[in-house]
Parts: C-alpha cells; sequence; structure tokens
C-alpha cells in the first residue's frame, strides 16, 4: 500500500511539473505576444505623429500658395497658365491622403513653384515688393522644415518597418496582419528644395 502511495505521488508531482512547465511556456508566449504587440502600437503611434509634422508642414506650405499667387498676379496677370499649375497643384496636395499620394502632389507642387519662381525674374518690381519677400521668406522656411519633417518621417518608418519584419516579432505582426508603413518618396527631379535667390 504504501509502495502504490509513493508511485501515485511520483505520477502526480511529474504531472504537476508538467503542467506546470507547459503553463509556463503559454505564459511567457502571452507576455512575448503584449510586449511585441505595445513596441508595434508604440512604433506605430511614432510614424503616425511624423506623419502629422510631414502633413502640418504641407499645410502650411499650401496655405502660402494663395497668398503668393495674389501677389504675383498683381504684377504678372497674363502669366495665367503657370499661375493655374500652381493653383490645381496645391488642390492636389490638399486632397492626397495616403504618404505616397502627398509626396507625389509635393513633386508637383515644388516643380510648379519652380516655374513660378523662374517667371518672377522677368518682374523687378514684384522682386522688390515687400509683401512678395515676405511670402518667399516664409515658403524658404517651410522648405526647410519640410525637409525635416520628412526626414523625421523616414526614418521613424525606418525604424517600424525593420521592426514588424524582424524575427520574432515578425510572427506577431503577420498574426496582425500589421503592414510596413510607406515611406515619403520625393520624385528624383523634385529632391531639390526650389532656390529662392533674388539678391
Amino acid at each position: 500500500m504504501k509502495g502504490r502511495k509513493a508511485k501515485m505521488k511520483k505520477k502526480v508531482s511529474a504531472g504537476n511539473i508538467i503542467l506546470i512547465a507547459v503553463l509556463s511556456i503559454l505564459l511567457l508566449f502571452v507576455l512575448w505576444g503584449v510586449g511585441s504587440y505595445n513596441s508595434i502600437v508604440k512604433v506605430r503611434e511614432s510614424v503616425n505623429n511624423q506623419s502629422s509634422n510631414v502633413s502640418a508642414q504641407l499645410q502650411r506650405r499650401a496655405d502660402l500658395i494663395p497668398n503668393l499667387v495674389n501677389t504675383v498676379k498683381g504684377y504678372a496677370s497674363h502669366e495665367s497658365e503657370i499661375m493655374n499649375n500652381l493653383t490645381e497643384s496645391r488642390a492636389k496636395l490638399a486632397g492626397a491622403a495616403t504618404m505616397g499620394e502627398k509626396a507625389q502632389a509635393n513633386s508637383e507642387l515644388t516643380s510648379a513653384i519652380s516655374r513660378l519662381l523662374m517667371v518672377v525674374e522677368n518682374y523687378p518690381n514684384l522682386k522688390a515688393d515687400s509683401q512678395f519677400t515676405n511670402l518667399i521668406d516664409e515658403l524658404s522656411g517651410t522648405e526647410n522644415r519640410i525637409t525635416v519633417a520628412r526626414k523625421d518621417y523616414n526614418e521613424t518608418v525606418k525604424i517600424y518597418n525593420q521592426k514588424i519584419k524582424t524575427f520574432p516579432t515578425v510572427i506577431f505582426a503577420n498574426i496582425l496582419g500589421v503592414s510596413p508603413a510607406e515611406y515619403f518618396q520625393a520624385d528624383e527631379g523634385s529632391l531639390a528644395v526650389p532656390q529662392v535667390n533674388f539678391g
């Protein structure tokens, strides 16, 4: 009888050890999943924050365009094609939803601004207008802010995309259906900030 009880205790002890081991593994898996989820959410929120910063700077730039167009119209009213291109490019930027659309619209707006600035060279009175020079200064400052915001955004996207593509987080990311974030890619022709120099 004593031998039988001892065997039962050994069986129970072995069963308990296996159960504890399985529960420990499950607990570790759950804790890893929660940690992975939280880290993905944290970095994704950083991407969203940086995206908002880019959008805010693009909006600031777009808000300067109507004043710029009105100022230039006063001096160069017959340059309507350039004014229309500028207005259309601004509208595209305002309607852009994805980062790719914003990048494309930003490229078109940059190109339109560059064409406008080339035309302005033919109007010395416009170049001397204080309202115009103030707008150009604001536009130049905004271009610099856009460059910084775009760089910060792309760096955050890189961190996020690396996180969801590296092992073991990639397993959890795939289970949740998490997809990579889109970079703000500028067209090769629009990588340079429009040069503003009326000196």
